[in-house]
């Protein structure tokens, strides 16, 4: 093969890869701007519900979220209401409520880290997922930090509003009646439960307003993304 002859070979065979490379690294470079733009995203609805959440309020006024009273407590909370202490109970629950709304903004960091940590891989499978694939990805991934983080917040907050020796007052009332072990609840296991509980039912209800209703994508990011699904 002559010197010109095996130049002109090179030179196809250059041409022939390097549109496949090209088109390799044009197609890794669509998947990161979606990765990017869906963790935009999801900053942007996290944020909402957290502030949703998190605000006065938030819990108690929200009847899909509010905490109420223990089911074990409810013969309890019947027996009080009779005796003409339903505004202690209405109290205590206010006051649960107050404990899971100042616990919420504490997730805002947690979620950020989530974000951070969020491969290309777990972006699509949530972009191609179900209405709460991004919040089935968030309870992964964060619940157990969360717990840890809301913790001390809630016990807090239970004792300086006076919410647990409240309830230990409540409860002893009652600790002569047979049944009286199986009515007896840690509170503050009870109001962390119903705050992750809570904060991801106001996600889940936010990624299926961005993915079913285009008047929810109140920012481009949002349109962008979930807009060409």
């Amino acid at each position: 093969m002559t010197h010109c002859s095996r130049r002109r070979l090179f030179s196809f065979a250059l041409l022939s890869v390097l549109p496949v490379a090209a088109l390799a690294q044009d197609g890794s470079s669509r998947e990161d701007r979606k990765s990017q733009g869906l963790k935009e995203a999801l900053r942007v609805g996290i944020g909402n519900a957290v502030d949703l959440a998190g605000r006065v309020d938030g819990f108690f006024k929200n009847k899909t979220i509010k905490i109420l009273m223990p089911k074990k407590l409810q013969t309890l909370e019947k027996g009080l209401r009779a005796l003409g202490a339903g505004r202690d109970v209405d109290d205590f629950v206010l006051r649960m409520n107050r404990a899971a709304e100042q616990a919420v903004p504490e997730a805002r960091s947690i979620f950020g880290d989530a974000l951070r940590e969020m491969t290309i891989q777990d972006a699509v499978k949530i972009l191609t997922g179900g209405d709460t694939s991004a919040t089935q990805y968030f309870q992964r991934q964060t619940s157990d930090r969360l717990r840890q983080s809301f913790a001390p917040i809630v016990s807090r907050t239970m004792n300086e509003a006076g919410a647990t020796k409240q309830y230990k007052k409540l409860t002893d009332k009652y600790r002569s009646f047979p049944l009286a072990k199986d009515m007896v609840v840690d509170i503050d296991d009870y109001v962390l439960d119903g705050t992750l509980r809570g904060l991801f039912q106001v996600i889940g209800d936010e990624e299926r307003k961005i993915r079913r209703e285009p008047a929810a994508r109140v920012s481009r990011i949002l349109r962008d993304v979930f807009g060409n699904l």
